[in-house]
């Protein structure tokens, strides 16, 4: 995939380039652990290097507390999130944002030999999410459990696990295509699945209605050309593709028309 010319009259935090706020995790296969601070892989990443280069523009990460990448972009310090984010109300209400790039569901994670299997097993459990997330907003849901909020930290996903792992919680949630492997790990069970179908998007600063619909048509292309799916395929070949969902883009709630 060659890169194009640069699209004349879309302006970024640096000219040529477009920064996107992210924070650095072993998030696997989603995004990897960064080896130097700028170089991230995974697919988050692999689909944030096709989109650029639709744009004809260099990719360059903007690493970053959890907390502060929704204030970078709307500082204007970074063009668009692009770590994580579900399409959320609470989201919403902060950023624009573009059609969906993934849709995850989300899995209650466990220590190893914990009967759990359901979200009635939950009562009494110290459930840990990050705060503010839509994983949060199911660990709310469950009945008598005790939700734990993490702040979002620059490796909050490393700061449940440990907690988990020391029984400073005793279950976790976070999106399926995290949270399923470590399920391979013998600390750890997957106790269950909610099928959230959770849209992922990119947020983009509500000033920036320009750079939204050049993210959004971007993605898009990427979309129908197949590339995205590529991706997928290649860093999630345990999860099925989302294609009616995502060649639609019918989830666009986030988006302002």
């Amino acid at each position: 995939m060659s890169r194009p010319q640069p699209m004349t009259g879309l302006a970024t935090v640096v000219p040529g380039k477009l920064t996107l706020a992210c924070i650095d995790s072993a998030a696997a296969p989603l995004f990897d652990k960064s080896p130097d601070g700028i170089v991230r892989t995974g697919y988050e990443p692999a689909v944030a290097e096709l989109v650029s280069r639709d744009l004809g523009l260099e990719l360059s990460w903007s690493i970053m507390e959890w907390d502060e990448m929704i204030p970078a972009v709307q500082a204007g310090t970074a063009d668009a999130v692009w770590c994580g984010q579900g399409i959320i109300p609470g989201r919403v209400e902060q950023l624009d944002f573009t059609r969906p790039y993934a849709i995850f569901n989300e899995t209650v994670l466990v220590r190893s030999g914990d009967p759990a299997t359901g979200p009635s097993d939950l009562a009494g459990y110290r459930v840990a999410a990050i705060e503010g997330s839509a994983n949060m907003n199911l660990a709310l849901s469950f009945k008598d459990a005790i939700p734990v909020p993490f702040p979002g930290t620059a490796d909050v996903f490393g700061d449940m696990i440990a907690a988990l792992r020391d029984g400073r919680v005793d279950a976790m949630v976070d999106d399926d295509v995290v949270t399923v492997p470590l399920g391979e790990d013998p600390d750890f069970k997957v106790a269950f699945t909610a099928p959230t179908a959770n849209p992922w998007g990119l947020g983009v600063a509500r000033t920036r209605p320009d750079l939204l619909q050049a993210l959004d048509t971007a993605l898009a292309r990427c979309i129908a050309d197949g590339f995205v799916r590529e991706a997928w395929e290649r860093h999630m070949p345990q999860l099925p593709y989302p294609h009616g969902l995502l060649a639609s883009g019918r989830i666009t709630q986030g988006v302002r028309q």
